[in-house]
């Protein structure tokens, strides 16, 4: 059994009942709520609480392994500003934006490999300080990961290093086919739904945890709506975004 649909008072309650049924934690597990639950009014309107909890496969759990990437190249990053410059390094040029962007390049094909990817394609474009890289594989799929996670981290980690090597300051951004447009227009349809609902049923609608980037998508389609809010709750990675409807 990797997957469950649990049912319990609270939100948390049924997420820990579901856990303990699976035997795993809460780091091997995507959660979805599919209902908030309701507390009530002197047991009146109460309703339960109901998630869904999926095991995550190995290939999902590489979001986790670049997270602890980005962890040590920012302690990299962290500790070459505290080390002192060789006086004889110091006639030394920097190294350029050019071979900033072909460290990146190449440092993406060597996680491409740790993923068993031998086929990635990296093609470059240049807007002022960005740094558009489109990426192209058999294997896209696992290069976005589960709603775009693993190519948000492949993002920062390819942030990281250029910043690292560059003489000036630049911002990378990641795509694999059209994945960041379709996933845009996808989250702006979701939040007006969800929006909808949160309106039909008089109840606020959660979200599974996002990104900032798609959270700011999110709070922006809906920005135009007087009649609900929006707000984010927790702290990343699991932070989540809320939309409740005003009385």
């Amino acid at each position: 059994m990797n997957q469950i649909t649990q049912t319990a008072p609270t939100k948390e309650e049924a997420i820990t009942v579901a856990l303990e049924k699976l035997g795993v934690s809460r780091d091997d597990v995507s959660i979805t709520v599919v209902e908030a639950g309701k507390k009530g009014f002197l047991g009146f309107g109460t309703k339960p609480a109901v998630v869904e909890v999926t095991v995550l496969s190995k290939k999902q759990e590489v979001n986790i392994e670049l997270t602890t990437e980005i962890e040590k190249v920012e302690k990299v990053a962290e500790s070459d500003k505290t080390v002192e410059k060789d006086p004889v390094m110091e006639d030394v040029p920097t190294s350029t934006n050019e071979q900033a962007v072909e460290e990146t390049k190449n440092y993406l094909k060597e996680i491409a490999k740790e993923m068993n990817i031998d086929d990635l394609v990296i093609d470059e474009k240049r807007e002022g300080k960005f740094i558009y890289l489109h990426l192209d594989s058999e294997k896209a799929a696992i290069l976005i990961g589960k709603r775009g996670q693993t190519l948000n981290a492949l993002e920062n980690l390819s942030q990281l290093v250029a910043n690292k090597f560059s003489n000036s300051f630049i911002i990378i951004k990641l795509d694999v086919g059209d994945y960041r447009e379709r996933r845009q227009e996808s989250l702006e349809q979701l939040a007006e739904r969800m929006a909808d609902k949160a309106i039909r049923t008089g109840s606020k609608v959660e979200f599974e945890p996002m990104s900032s980037f798609e959270r700011k998508i999110i709070h922006n389609a809906l920005s135009v709506r007087v009649d609900i809010e929006t707000y984010s709750v927790g702290t990343d990675p699991n932070r989540y975004l809320v939309i409740e409807p005003i009385k």
